[in-house]
């Protein structure tokens, strides 16, 4: 971590990474007021995530009054089966009265999720999903696609190709490819603006923070298991919370992985990232330029479709936005090929 004054000023915060929801308001506030003490703060964007299952209208009038004017709500399906499946202690009447306790509360700026490709998820519940969250008319709107993580006993029965913990009721690769497009189609319908991968917002109402991540600008992270990067360098937090804690005691920064960046990384990250977005990136300002090899797949990629090029502008093809990552594979390998 640098000195405040060699970041400058910070104009948006995002308490994540967990459910920040579940402590008590006045720890949040204390939180955020050590932030604006310790360093440059001009907050324009405060998010806070948070669990259907631990909103409170007192509760969110707690976080206006510290600051947060934004919330992450993670809805993830409007269908009990579905949420049940996920491990999700909330349910769908549940949704619904987070969010009439958060705008009650005064809340201006909501932000929801759904993940395509739950357990027990058919064409039908998932279109039920997104039309019963375009309901509620958040200003952002969130869709990831499911992936199996490891690390959890249906992500670990699912690779082992069992059917126990609803591993057998994972809709197939090309079912949760088709729910993504269909809900492109319906969110672009009801009037969202789709800006990148996985987000949509109505007009002028774009994630500030998460923008910052797309076009690779610094940010900080504090927190066990922080990730920051300061434009040159990425670290990361001790993962441990206690670890995380003993080093602060001892006077030490907590981290834990350290790296420089080099410039073919930073180029394969320029790409990455700024594919995401919709509006694509300026092929002419990427890191070190374009050599042979790029160019040479970047023309393939066109004549195939998965990407369109207009002038030194390139950007995903919007039929092939569901099978992205062949497109970025693809541009890795000719990085420095």
């Amino acid at each position: 971590m640098r000195g405040r004054e060699a970041w400058g000023s910070f104009d948006t915060v995002y308490f994540g990474g967990g459910t920040p929801s579940l402590l008590a308001p006045e720890n949040l506030a204390r939180i955020f007021r050590a932030l604006k003490a310790n360093f440059q703060c001009d907050i324009e964007e405060a998010t806070l995530e948070a669990d259907p299952e631990t909103i409170t209208r007192e509760k969110a009038e707690a976080w206006l009054v510290a600051g947060f004017n934004r919330v992450s709500l993670g809805a993830q399906s409007f269908n009990d089966a579905e949420l049940k499946a996920a491990g999700r202690m909330h349910r769908r009447a549940d949704i619904s009265a987070a969010v009439e306790a958060l705008r009650a509360a005064g809340f201006p700026n909501l932000t929801l999720d759904l993940i395509a490709g739950l357990p027990h998820q058919t064409a039908e519940s998932w279109r039920d999903s997104v039309e019963s969250l375009v309901r509620l008319n958040p200003e952002h709107i969130s869709i990831y696609m499911m992936e199996i993580d490891e690390g959890s006993r249906l992500g670990r029965e699912a690779i082992a190709g069992g059917a126990r913990y609803s591993a057998g009721e994972l809709p197939s690769d090309d079912a949760m490819a088709d729910f993504y497009e269909r809900g492109c189609e319906w969110l672009a319908d009801a009037g969202f603006e789709h800006y990148e991968i996985s987000n949509w917002a109505q007009a002028g109402l774009q994630s500030r923070h998460n923008l910052k991540y797309w076009r690779r600008e610094p940010y900080l992270g504090l927190g066990a298991g922080a990730h920051s990067f300061d434009g040159r360098r990425r670290w990361a937090n001790a993962h441990e919370p206690a670890g995380y804690v003993a080093s602060i005691e001892r006077g030490e920064l907590p981290t834990e992985q350290e790296q420089v960046v080099t410039d073919k990384q930073a180029l394969e990250e320029e790409i990455f990232l700024g594919l995401r977005q919709l509006s694509g990136i300026d092929l002419g300002r990427l890191t070190g330029g374009l050599d042979a090899g790029l160019l040479t797949r970047i023309d393939e990629m066109r004549v195939d479709g998965l990407v369109i090029v207009e002038g030194d502008r390139m950007r995903l093809a919007p039929e092939r936005l569901a099978v992205s990552n062949e497109v970025f594979v693809g541009l890795m390998e000719a990085v420095g090929a």
